[in-house]
């Protein structure tokens, strides 16, 4: 299955405490329907880990109840379809990656749901990718990398949580940008793909930095870049690709989303409520625990952040010729 968020990186998301089923504790909430915050994936993945924290704070701020609904299958178009499904009454909502807008429209001919019917609310968080290598690949930079791979077409192996993820996209990206040709090989998550790399089995990977950063810090792999517009806060040492790459930027991206018609007033409040939340300084530790960078900022703003994602998805689809499974 394609576009897996990244499960295996945040199973110590049980560490953020009591994050399982829930109407978000905190105020007494005040009578009357919910907030509804649909995730499109199984509980345990970015977006759930993200929707959770915001969502309890949304609830303690708004003092209304606030109900995460775990709606996986279909990679999110599940969820995406019970959206647009919903009334447009403001109290259906979804948090998501950007995938659902950029990348699932370029790989499926036929999805549940149609884009016009999605507007953007806020934009929450992002998650970067390291490139990790094995320590049988002698290199100590990504210069170094560059110029091995180079010399060796088709000789090195990479891995990725499947076919059309964010990891897939992301080393294909480098791969068409700097001109290297390496050998895919998917997984099925990033529960096999990291263990593949320990072992020596592919020589490379785009993962999240809690699944490499144990491994990195015993030398067992080594972390040469990671794949957002700039050096990440979780590992400043490390280089961005966008430094030899300009415009390169893959890091995955979460907000919040809802359905075509939800009135502009509650659009507003929603995103002025989230964009709150995520600079609060121990909701930006608490994510901080999982990977994931918080961001802010509302519909103008989501909405840039999702077409240019789709603009840069595209043409590595386009380029590599990745294909639905």
């Amino acid at each position: 299955m394609m576009l897996r968020p990244l499960r295996a990186m945040l199973l110590g998301v049980v560490a953020l405490g009591a994050l399982g089923p829930w109407a978000a504790r905190g105020q007494a909430p005040n009578p009357g329907p919910p907030i509804k915050l649909i995730v499109p994936y199984a509980a345990g993945g970015l977006p759930d880990t993200v929707a959770r924290v915001v969502g309890r704070r949304l609830q303690e701020r708004m003092g209304q109840t606030v109900v995460i609904e775990n709606r996986g299958g279909a990679n999110g178009a599940i969820g995406m379809a019970a959206l647009v499904g919903a009334p447009a009454d403001g109290q259906t909502f979804v948090v998501s990656d950007g995938s659902m807008l950029s990348t699932n429209p370029l790989l499926y001919a036929k999805l549940p749901y149609d884009a016009k019917d999605v507007a953007p609310v806020a934009f929450l968080a992002q998650a970067p990718l390291f490139l990790a290598v094995h320590p049988k690949v002698p290199v100590g930079t990504l210069k170094e990398f560059v110029d091995y791979v180079k010399a060796r077409p088709g000789q090195l192996n990479y891995g990725s949580s499947g076919v059309g993820s964010i990891h897939h996209i992301s080393m294909e990206g480098v791969k068409v940008s700097l001109k290297l040709a390496m050998t895919h090989v998917p997984f099925k998550g990033t529960g096999e793909s990291v263990p593949a790399l320990l072992g020596g089995h592919v020589e490379a990977l785009f993962s999240a930095y809690p699944s490499l950063s144990g491994a990195a810090g015993t030398n067992r792999i080594m972390l040469l870049a990671t794949n957002g517009a700039e050096r990440s806060s979780l590992a400043p040492a490390v280089p961005a690709i966008a430094e030899i790459v300009p415009g390169f930027d893959f890091a995955t991206i979460v907000g919040i989303y809802a359905r075509t018609g939800v009135p502009a007033a509650v659009i507003q409040k929603i995103a002025a409520e989230a964009n709150a939340i995520v600079k609060e300084p121990d909701v930006i530790k608490q994510l901080a625990t999982v990977g994931v960078e918080t961001k802010g900022g509302g519909p103008e703003v989501f909405d840039r952040a999702l077409k240019g994602e789709a603009e840069r998805v595209s043409k590595v689809i386009a380029a590599a010729g990745i294909k639905a499974e």
